[in-house]
């Protein structure tokens, strides 16, 4: 389900350049959330956690990142280049230093360079359905690598109700049962997301959120997946963030590798 960590996992498993060191954000409460009555109350709710939503070009982040693969455990270093609607391109990196993998994700094709054992995959993206529902899609990707909302999860014709200070948005979306989490200033803190047919779900925990760029996003971003018997978990910490820059996706197959299938 969440595809960007299958791909770490068929991969076996630089420094991106970011131009601001992060800032705690002293966040308050000023815009609470409460779920309005009337017949519109729905609509202005996800309006209003549209409004909130990180708006970028470009981004570009650097995160420590402990990767547990069906609880093998490593200490890595993800640095992330995203092109809007584009492109996302991840390069490990782990002992000391050195490059273990490099992936490109576009919302047609799934890319991943594996220079541990010299070897490449190339797939279509629909390749990625064979471990997620079909209602999780590129931008899906996007999203929780910023700390935004799932898009599809922003639908009216689910549950939207008072969690604790919190509004909790809950429901079906095909296949998949769906609850999102939305703290006080209408960030998003948990996505769930579960097909229980296909064993299949998906944990996201947003905490810690800092001001970068003039932009509130999590700076630690905790991932769990199972896909059958496939456990992925995934904690990010980031440690440089900035958006809107110029940057390169460099990203070539050498031709000693070999093609895995």
């Amino acid at each position: 389900m969440n595809k960007l960590f299958i791909v770490f996992a068929l991969a076996g498993l630089t420094a991106c350049k970011a131009h601001k060191q992060l800032v705690v954000n002293k966040r308050t409460d000023t815009t609470k959330v409460a779920v309005n009555a009337g017949e519109n109350a729905v609509e202005k709710k996800i309006n209003a956690i549209k409004s909130q939503q990180v708006t970028f070009t470009s981004f570009t982040g650097k995160a420590k990142t402990k990767l547990d693969i069906n609880g093998n455990s490593n200490d890595v270093t993800l640095n992330i280049r995203i092109l809007k609607n584009q492109k996302i391109w991840v390069s490990i990196t782990a002992f000391a230093g050195i490059e273990a993998a490099r992936a490109m994700i576009t919302p047609d094709s799934i890319f991943v360079i594996n220079r541990l054992e010299s070897t490449y995959l190339k797939k279509p993206f629909d390749y990625i359905y064979k471990y997620a529902s079909r209602e999780v899609n590129y931008s899906t990707v996007e999203a929780l690598l910023v700390g935004n909302a799932i898009p599809q999860l922003l639908t009216t014709s689910g549950k939207v109700e008072p969690s604790n200070g919190n509004v909790v948005l809950s429901g079906t979306l095909n296949d998949l049962v769906y609850r999102l989490v939305v703290d006080p200033n209408l960030k998003v803190s948990e996505t769930s997301l579960s097909n229980q047919a296909e064993q299949q779900s998906l944990q996201v925990n947003n905490s810690e959120f800092i001001n970068a760029a003039n932009r509130v996003v999590p700076s630690r971003i905790a991932i769990a997946s199972t896909v059958k018997n496939k456990n992925i978990k995934a904690d990010l910490h980031y440690v440089k963030v900035d958006f809107d820059q110029v940057e390169d996706f460099p990203f070539s197959i050498p031709k000693r590798f070999s093609q895995v299938q």
